[in-house]
């Protein structure tokens, strides 16, 4: 991610809202300075595609009030004055009403993890625990296949680490959901690999 000379100074969420940004990227409030998000990479793209469609096709079949959801932006509630973030995919069993910015109440965030990104995603995802209705962060690897998952304790807290898988199911157990690890990486170079 990297913020563009030409970027207000820092700003409010409201007034992120009405900003009109430049074209091209999609922008994040970060701490109140907004920051333009690099363009995600084939195997990336490929990834969100297949895994917004293996959880939207359980979610229709299985759990028929959530949705599944295309980068959507979420507030966090840690600074939630200064910052907007936008996830890859998101999971919200709550209504989407129309004209909506951030999506409401997410239960399951999930970034895929470019490795010229790193930092900046794991800045956001420690900030999604701090959303009270999350109740799974998942972390997906584009280097190797591995996820790095994040599920909230039945006391409310979080693990200090997140659990890694790297051969197997997956479970997220906010959508009752299990999936071989390989099947996130179908129609890219790594399930080649598998």
């Amino acid at each position: 991610m990297v913020a563009l000379l030409n970027t207000p100074g820092r700003m409010t969420v409201a007034e992120f809202f009405v900003w009109d940004a430049p074209a091209g990227p999609a922008w994040q409030l970060i701490d109140g300075i907004p920051v333009a998000m690099a363009p995600a990479n084939g195997t990336h793209a490929v990834m969100q595609g297949e895994i917004g469609r293996l959880i939207g096709n359980h979610l229709a079949a299985h759990r028929p009030g959530c949705r599944v959801l295309i980068a959507p932006g979420v507030v966090p509630r840690v600074e939630n004055e200064e910052n907007y973030r936008i996830p890859d995919l998101g999971v919200t069993c709550s209504p989407v009403p129309r004209g909506t910015i951030e999506i409401t109440e997410p239960v399951l965030l999930i970034e895929i993890l470019s490795p010229g990104n790193q930092r900046q995603t794991w800045a956001n995802v420690w900030t999604y625990p701090a959303i009270p209705s999350v109740r799974e962060v998942l972390v997906v690897r584009t280097a190797s296949i591995g996820v790095q998952l994040l599920r909230r304790e039945p006391d409310g807290s979080w693990p200090e680490v997140p659990l890694a898988i790297e051969a197997g199911d997956l479970t997220l157990e906010s959508i009752g959901f299990t999936v071989p690890i390989t099947a996130l990486y179908d129609g890219t170079w790594l399930a080649e690999t598998a």
